[in-house]
């Protein structure tokens, strides 16, 4: 499927251009040993990541994807307190691009497309994590989950994004590797590209229809329409 009449490219964030997991698993982990919990694998701790910064807490908290309703809400705000701190000195150590992006990023950038990023974490972490990766110059929009009311897979800030730049659903694109980025789209009424290599909660993308699915960002180039 060629995309065309696209002007902006919407790209979720973590799973989709970066991997940002060795340093999430690593503020996780501190923040357990600080409260004398156990420790969890990165692998483990990819299958929470895609919900924002709370749910990531809780999750860890719960010690699996099913959060415990009955967690003591102190417990938690010194969870989520120490969380935070750890990631915010620890944002970009281990965090890397995936391949291509960068490559794609310029190029579609180049091309004339808009760029905007709309991702499910905390907004203060965005502008750093960017900024240690060489990509803060090249996004129009950038929406964290704490942004707007409501977050993926709300329909709000892809809808935001189209009225902020004022265009229309159908002249814009969402790239992610979630089922929060799939559903979100499809409730903006929005067309969507499914990456596989991302964070999916071990479900696959095709299993939420996206208009496209992606094995390589590099595959993103030839879905859009060259006189775009």
């Amino acid at each position: 499927m060629v995309f065309e009449n696209k002007k902006v490219l919407i790209f979720d964030l973590d799973g989709t251009l970066v991997d940002s997991v060795p340093d999430l698993a690593l503020a996780i982990n501190d923040m357990l040993v600080s409260l004398g919990r156990e420790v969890f694998s990165s692998t483990l701790i990819r299958t929470w990541v895609g919900n924002g910064a709370q749910t990531l807490v809780k999750r860890a908290l719960s010690g699996k994807s099913e959060i415990n309703e009955l967690l003591e809400p102190e417990l938690y705000n010194k969870a989520f307190s120490h969380f935070l701190a750890s990631y915010k000195n620890n944002i970009c150590v281990e965090t890397v691009l995936y391949p291509n992006v960068l490559e794609v990023l310029q190029n579609v950038h180049a091309r004339g497309f808009r760029l905007a990023l709309v991702t499910n974490k905390p907004f203060d972490f965005i502008e750093p994590l960017l900024i240690g990766l060489n990509i803060d110059n090249i996004f129009e929009l950038c929406l964290g989950g704490d942004s707007l009311p409501k977050k993926k897979p709300d329909p709000m800030p892809l809808i935001h994004v189209c009225k902020t730049l004022g265009l229309s659903p159908e002249e814009c694109l969402m790239i992610g590797d979630s089922k929060n980025d799939i559903l979100a789209a499809k409730s903006a009424d929005m067309q969507s590209v499914g990456v596989t290599y991302g964070y999916n909660y071990n479900e696959a993308i095709s299993v939420y229809k996206p208009e496209a699915i992606i094995n390589d960002m590099s595959e993103l180039c030839q879905l859009l329409c060259e006189n775009a």
